[in-house]
């Protein structure tokens, strides 16, 4: 799918070798450890607050590349590297990150929307990957090497450092699709990048959430109307492995809203087939039927950052 312009929102120094040595302490499957010591993985000191919650910040997304990032226990993700190396470094520099203080790398798959940037990347940082061994096998083959590989089983829960990750199984034409739900000190933020419908099993694991990162790919009478793409593709787009439309997103916010929910921010928003006021107007309406007022709502786009949002 096509593009957006500029992001919408509606309502609501460590040594190398330091960090090294770091990352080498963090990979534990199950829970973290009581020992862990967050201060060392970062390039400055967190303060406690910052230890206390989670924050997140879209880098950007589209069909030219998707890219985020979160940070929480002095702990610091890049989801997914579709932007180009250069890109992802000047965004990540835009919000206060250098590469070299990233903790590591979650795949959600091997789209090259999600993994273009990754081997040039990974030539200057290389920063920890964790995919699926599937996703991990794929990506080899397209010649993608570098930094230190970590996989992990689909359902799979696993700490880095003091997040607690817990991958779970979306729907995708992707060889093992995933989408994460990543928790420190209570707070919990999804994330669904690609998925072509919503099931029960990933609604379960999506309720409770102070924050979510989903697509809304496109409106349905503005794909049916499109004439850019055969029948071919935009059959693929709607079906049950390629992507979420409005209504589809709606009824999953439907699902999981709850009193805490504070945010959700949308991606993969199609410049042809969808309209950041539509997908807004429709989740305030949505939201605010259900008496969640309080709930902040914010499109990304693909030429920006967002702001970092706080959970």
């Amino acid at each position: 799918m096509g593009v957006i312009g500029k992001s919408a929102t509606y309502g609501g120094p460590a040594s190398a070798a330091s960090i090294k040595s770091s990352r080498d302490f963090l990979w534990k499957p199950g829970l973290p450890s009581s020992r862990f010591t967050a201060e060392t993985l970062a390039g400055h000191r967190f303060t406690p607050q910052a230890r206390r919650v989670i924050r997140f910040a879209v880098l950007g997304s589209g069909s030219g590349g998707n890219s985020a990032v979160v940070e929480c226990g002095g702990v610091r993700l890049l989801i997914d590297a579709g932007l180009s190396a250069k890109q992802l470094c000047l965004r990540l520099a835009q919000l206060g990150i250098q590469p070299e203080n990233l903790d590591g790398i979650l795949l959600t798959h091997e789209h090259g929307d999600h993994v273009k940037g990754l081997k040039v990347f990974l030539k200057k940082h290389p920063v920890p990957v964790f995919a699926t061994p599937a996703t991990r096998k794929v990506i080899q083959i397209q010649g993608i090497e570098g930094g230190t590989w970590k996989t992990f089983e689909t359902a799979q829960t696993f700490s880095i450092g003091a997040a607690v990750i817990q991958s779970f199984t979306v729907h995708h034409d992707a060889v093992d699709p995933v989408g994460f739900v990543i928790s420190h000190n209570s707070r919990q933020l999804g994330v669904v990048s690609d998925v072509g419908h919503v099931t029960r099993s990933m609604i379960e694991r999506l309720r409770g959430l102070h924050g979510l990162f989903v697509e809304a790919n496109y409106e349905d009478h503005l794909l049916e109307a499109d004439t850019k793409r055969p029948w071919q593709t935009k059959q693929r787009i709607s079906s049950r492995h390629g992507h979420l439309s409005n209504d589809q997103v709606a009824e999953l916010i439907r699902e999981i809203a709850h009193p805490e929910l504070g945010r959700v921010v949308l991606g993969h928003l199609s410049s042809d087939c969808n309209k950041p006021d539509i997908i807004l107007t429709r989740l305030r309406a949505c939201l605010t039927e259900m008496g969640h007022h309080h709930v902040g709502l914010h499109c990304a786009c693909q030429e920006e950052p967002t702001e970092w949002f706080e959970l």
